[in-house]
């Protein structure tokens, strides 16, 4: 059984090796940066409920005047 053959993501062409593409394991920065624009347009999504909107988490210093 040989090695198997991973596809670029963005293109579906096979990439090549490593030390020849620096932009692994898509076949061209081309594909690369198609890629990383639709995770900054918010195309690709991950499941489940919203986080909401960041909010502020509690300081430790907010306890230490009730004892």
């Amino acid at each position: 059984m040989g090695p198997s053959r991973r596809h670029c993501p963005t293109c579906g062409r096979v990439p090549a090796p490593v030390p020849a593409n620096g932009a692994w394991p898509f076949c061209s920065d081309r594909c690369r940066l198609a890629d990383l624009g639709r995770w900054l347009g918010e195309s690709y999504r991950i499941p489940g409920d919203p986080a909401g909107e960041g909010g502020v988490a509690p300081r430790d210093d907010d306890e230490e005047g009730t004892t």
